[in-house]
């Protein structure tokens, strides 16, 4: 097949002023060169195409491809990760991964909680402070933890997300509004494990569904999943496949998530446990991080005996699968 390869490339966006942080979901160099390789060993041709504006330029000229592997997250607004499917479903272009509302919906953090909550599956109890007067509403016991309700690869997660006071939550929240721009969610801090669940499939046919807990080691930020952890993931966190109990429960939760938001081809959840052992949703990444070296992904892909290029092909044939009404 012709397949275009959509991305973002933290390259591309340096000079537009963008801080460290605010990069931090796009792409490094290595992974759109490692994606390309593994997509050739399947014997595809593979178009590297870069952003949605590259696409939008490309589809205007008459470009087309067999299928697009999209990994672009975006660069604005809450629904910047459904740009590019939303394009091309426009010119009728087929492509891996979710659908637009899939994308938007999980992107906002507070939508997705809502509609995991609404289905009975676990999460913790939340708020969205989008003003200083919805402090008042925030009858949670501390401690608390506060992350942009919009946001992806740890940002805005620090040592100072988890707050001990109503003075710690008022200074944290005006820091995350004003440095992002968006509403924030606040829910109790979960000190118990935390999980991540890694599916490759779809509907009807799972292809993987495997669950790593995630063990920060001893230089790492303590009990936070945070930016500097998830940007310097490869020394500071350990992946480690479970199968107890606990991760089972985690998997089941997210199979069961996986399919209520219409995710497609492959996604990853986050989970953390309560006090009493249970874990708790805390968001999906229906494009999950791909580098071949420090995304949790292709590292517990890798811990099955899966290759790098065996993991990006099997997206690609359960999309086909799809695709050809062979798979929901």
């Amino acid at each position: 097949m012709r397949i275009g390869l959509v991305y973002d490339l933290r390259d591309d966006y340096r000079d537009s002023g963008l801080d460290e942080e605010h990069l931090a979901e796009f792409d490094r160099p290595e992974t759109v060169a490692a994606l390309v390789a593994a997509l050739e060993s399947g014997g595809h041709r593979v178009e590297r195409v870069g952003h949605v504006r590259a696409l939008a330029a490309a589809l205007v000229a008459g470009r087309r491809w067999d299928l697009v592997f999209n990994i672009a997250e975006g660069l604005r607004g809450r629904g910047r990760e459904a740009q590019v499917p939303g394009l091309l479903e426009a010119y009728g272009v087929p492509y891996l991964f979710s659908d637009p509302l899939t994308l938007a919906l999980s992107l906002d953090k507070g939508m997705c909680k809502r509609v995991v909550r609404d289905a009975g599956l676990s999460t913790a109890p939340f708020l969205v402070l989008d003003r200083v007067a919805d402090l008042d509403a925030v009858v949670f016991a501390y401690p608390l933890f506060l992350k942009p309700v919009a946001e992806g690869s740890g940002k805005g997660c620090s040592t100072r997300s988890r707050v001990e006071s109503r003075q710690e939550l008022e200074a944290v929240f005006w820091e995350l509004r004003h440095r992002f721009g968006q509403p924030v969610l606040v829910e109790p801090y979960l000190p118990g494990r935390e999980f991540t669940v890694a599916i490759v499939g779809n509907a009807q046919t799972i292809r993987l569904a495997r669950v790593a807990e995630i063990v920060f080691v001893t230089h790492a930020d303590a009990g936070i999943y945070s930016f500097d952890n998830k940007e310097c993931s490869g020394s500071r966190v350990d992946y480690r496949l479970v199968d107890d109990a606990e991760a089972r429960m985690a998997l089941e939760q997210g199979l069961a998530i996986y399919r209520l938001l219409g995710c497609r081809d492959a996604g990853r959840l986050d989970f953390r446990s309560d006090g009493a052992g249970v874990p708790c949703f805390l968001e999906i990444n229906p494009l999950a991080g791909l580098h071949p070296e420090l995304s949790g992904f292709p590292r517990m892909a890798a811990m099955i005996g899966w290759s790098y290029e065996r993991l990006i092909l099997a997206m690609v044939t359960g999309a086909v699968e799809r695709m050809a009404g062979r798979e929901s």
